[in-house]
């Protein structure tokens, strides 16, 4: 079977390797075939503005190879802007399309709703509650499922091969996340760093990963110009076994929360922006009242949202050490906090058993990604 397998991110490029182990046997081309993935990883619409021609010559180079290779599908992860396109064009040409991790039409412009429908055969969700968005579409031409979240299946393997993370004995230990761009760092770290003076606790250890070395030297250099009475640990990577260890967190919004709501650890999200983004965002994004993750999970199953939010005018490090405080201080509100988070993030296992599909071929089991792989079989058979 010949798959043409179309990840532009690093988070995507993770899946699509677990996802090539679920499906053995089968011949691969992928964006990285002829391009770097930092090129194709550009965030903005004004960066995309200003490679315009070099994305218009991927998409030309990726038709070409879906003319001319003929896959028998396409699968594209994420990185909807490019990958949606490249989708439909199969689609149109009779080659079924698979697109894996639903667009965020859950919080705002619903009205891409039918275009992401008609652009492929299989919507594959990471969340619960994405497939009865597109229900009025479902048909012989399309279809959406709930696979569950690839991220649910890597901390259960982390867990497995690392049995015995003991907290540490020196005392408390706080994980400070500000973010991994330059930008992020620079508008959090300094009211995170605020809100560690305030809780004033000499037994507080406080780490921060980086999650590269550009973030890392920002990181340094921000705790470098204070003349703060602690001094926080740089460490490199390492932030989901950090969240495992650590008795709370401060967490800028992004995927770092919901590994912060799988590790279990009582987490205060923190985000701010300028304040004209802010006000943009607050016009725009109206599908949903949280931003992070493991919230709108809760939110959107009329339960309680488990991770404190506070963003904009309300992140101030008083806040912030408020929050912290609670949980450093009473190891009962730790256990409700980390119950709150188990129940919310229960919702984002999806399980099935290996299930022949047409022609007798049978797809592993596997979490989300081998899920992912029995409907790619299904939808190639189906057609």
């Amino acid at each position: 079977m010949k798959i043409l397998l179309l990840a532009g991110e690093e988070s995507g490029v993770l899946y699509a390797e677990r996802l090539r182990r679920a499906l053995p046997g089968c011949e691969f081309q992928t964006y990285q075939d002829r391009y770097k993935t930092s090129d194709l990883a550009v965030m903005g619409f004004w960066a995309v503005i200003k490679r315009l021609f070099f994305f218009l010559g991927v998409q030309r180079t990726m038709k070409r190879v879906i003319r001319e290779w003929r896959p028998d599908v396409v699968v594209t992860i994420d990185y909807p802007g490019l990958n949606l396109k490249l989708a439909a064009y199969a689609k149109a040409r009779g080659i079924p399309a698979v697109h894996i991790v639903c667009p965020q039409v859950w919080a705002w412009h619903q009205g891409r709703i039918p275009k992401v429908a008609a652009a492929v055969n299989r919507l594959l969700c990471f969340f619960p509650f994405e497939p009865a968005l597109f229900k009025e579409f479902e048909g012989k031409d399309f279809h959406a499922t709930f696979i569950g979240h690839p991220m649910v299946d890597v901390f259960a393997e982390e867990e497995r091969r690392h049995t015995n993370l003991d907290s540490h004995p020196e005392g408390a230990c706080l994980a400070i996340l500000p973010g991994s761009r330059v930008g992020e760092i620079q508008r959090h770290l300094p009211r995170l760093l605020d809100a560690v003076r305030l809780l004033n606790r000499q037994d507080l250890r406080v780490v921060i990963p980086a999650a590269n070395d550009r973030a890392g030297a920002e990181i340094r250099a921000t705790i470098t110009v204070r003349n703060d009475p602690f001094e926080p640990e740089v460490v490199r990577g390492g932030a989901r076994d950090l969240l495992r260890r650590a008795d709370c967190a401060a967490v800028a919004s992004g995927t770092a929360t919901l590994e912060a709501a799988l590790a279990r650890c009582p987490t205060v999200l923190v985000y701010a922006v300028s304040p004209l983004l802010a006000w943009f965002a607050r016009r725009v994004i109206t599908g949903v009242k949280h931003i992070g993750l493991a919230n709108v999970i809760a939110e959107k199953s009329g339960v309680e949202p488990p991770m404190p939010e506070l963003l904009q005018e309300a992140f101030t490090p008083e806040a912030v050490a408020a929050q912290l405080s609670a949980w450093l201080n009473d190891a009962e509100a730790r256990a409700r906090a980390s119950r709150a988070l188990d129940d919310v993030m229960a919702r984002l296992a999806a399980t099935s058993a290996a299930t022949p599909v047409g022609g007798g071929a049978a797809a592993p089991a596997g979490g989300a990604l081998g899920l992912a792989a029995r409907e790619i079989l299904e939808v190639v058979h189906a057609h």
